[in-house]
């Protein structure tokens, strides 16, 4: 799975008159929310489950939240509309959309997911007909692979979003226009971080096992047992991955067979209950995105 997703340390230099106060509450605030998104992150380290990006996903609304208070306070007005033409607002803006668009794609890639696993949910509760269960399991590998494709750009993509958000310079005598700036910054980037772990969810898969290694397994289901070492450590994607795995490893033993089928339905199961949890995580953070550019947008159109 992927590793800890931890933000770098002093991402941002900024040039000021004198340096911005941060004391605002309603700075404060974005702090508290950025802090626990930075704490999330270093506690989900590599256990990436659907539980932990609902938890990250849940931080992220209450963020945007704080920030919607933030771009309605007066003075942030006032600010960003003495300085609607600096080239940081105008990137504030465009990264806002950037995000939208990432976002979108995340969820429309896990909605894509999810039809293929519905596909395959009806084949496993077809019985007698192996040769179409075998062939959906191939179609839902198939599909897999290509939605890992999907997400290695996405992921690129990320990276470079993330690579701007590195380092800015801004000089100006408005304190409160540059902490708004750096709060913005801030929060763009801790959301990219989100983005990323939920990717880095979706895209989780075990290598495939080993013969001798599922050889085993096959004698373990024999007996009535199913054993996998690890799968304790597995999220719910994995989880099925593993599941179809088995699946593929024909055994003389039809009940056998048709035990390691319902097995590998309930975990289907499962993640679909889970999949639309981060759907709608993900629904409720494209809602914020598009919130908090109308209100900036509303803001900068008073100045013209």
């Amino acid at each position: 799975m992927a590793g800890s997703l931890e933000l770098p340390e002093n991402r941002y230099h900024v040039r000021s008159i004198s340096m911005p106060s941060r004391s605002h509450p309603l700075a404060l605030r974005v702090d508290e929310e950025v802090n626990k998104l930075k704490a999330w992150e270093r506690s989900s380290g590599s256990s990436l489950t659907k539980e932990t990006i609902c938890i990250g996903l849940g931080h992220i609304r209450y963020l945007y939240d704080c920030i919607e208070d933030l771009l309605h306070l007066p003075l942030t007005q006032q600010s960003l509309i003495n300085h609607h033409h600096e080239k940081c607002v105008d990137e504030i803006s465009t990264g806002l959309v950037r995000l939208m668009d990432m976002c979108g794609t995340t969820r429309d890639t896990l909605m894509l997911m999810k039809e293929h696993m519905r596909t395959l949910q009806f084949a496993l509760r077809r019985r007698g007909q192996e040769s179409c269960l075998e062939t959906k399991v191939n179609e839902y590998i198939r599909s897999r692979k290509k939605v890992k494709k999907d997400i290695n750009k996405c992921l690129g993509e990320l990276k470079r979003m993330e690579s701007k958000c590195a380092s800015f310079s801004l000089i100006s005598t408005d304190q409160h226009l540059v902490m708004v700036v750096v709060e913005l910054r801030e929060v763009g980037a801790i959301t990219i971080a989100v983005l990323r772990a939920v990717l880095s969810f979706m895209s989780a898969s075990r290598p495939n096992p080993k013969p001798s290694k599922w050889s085993l397994v096959s004698k373990l289901v024999r007996k009535g047992l199913v054993a996998c070492e690890g799968e304790e450590d597995m999220n719910e994607i994995e989880s099925v991955d593993v599941a179809l795995s088995g699946l593929c490893t024909r055994i003389a033993n039809k009940d056998a067979q048709m035990e390691k089928a319902q097995m590998a339905n309930k975990r289907l199961e499962a993640l679909e209950i889970g999949i639309e949890d981060v759907e709608a995580g993900l629904e409720c953070m494209f809602r914020r995105l598009i919130q908090t550019k109308v209100s900036l947008l509303n803001i900068l159109s008073l100045s013209s």
